[in-house]
């Protein structure tokens, strides 16, 4: 299932910008980012529970936001794309 994946980490102090860039990893290992904050995932449901536990242990929810938009298997006709940075299809082949 598509999964999106938003967070807004406080970057105030120096540990928030620890969270953030630890957040961000944690999110390039399961996914594309398509913004800043915004990662386009391509899970199972245990890779789902898996990811959401982990980024719920870095973040500090006092300070940050984090969200998940669970846009399903059927994803492709509810994403609409305009400009720059295009995407690769995640389920497709990659050839390097």
């Amino acid at each position: 299932m598509l999964v999106l994946v938003t967070y807004d980490v406080n970057t105030e102090d120096a540990s928030g910008k620890t969270r953030l860039r630890k957040v961000a990893k944690q999110c390039v290992n399961y996914g594309q980012r398509v913004q800043n904050s915004v990662f386009e995932c391509i899970l199972d449901p245990a890779q789902c529970k898996m990811l959401k536990a982990i980024l719920l242990e870095i973040i500090d929810q006092k300070k940050d936001s984090l969200r998940f938009y669970y846009l399903g298997n059927h994803y492709e006709s509810k994403i609409e794309h305009y400009g720059v940075k295009d995407s690769f299809e995640q389920e497709g082949v990659l050839i390097l």
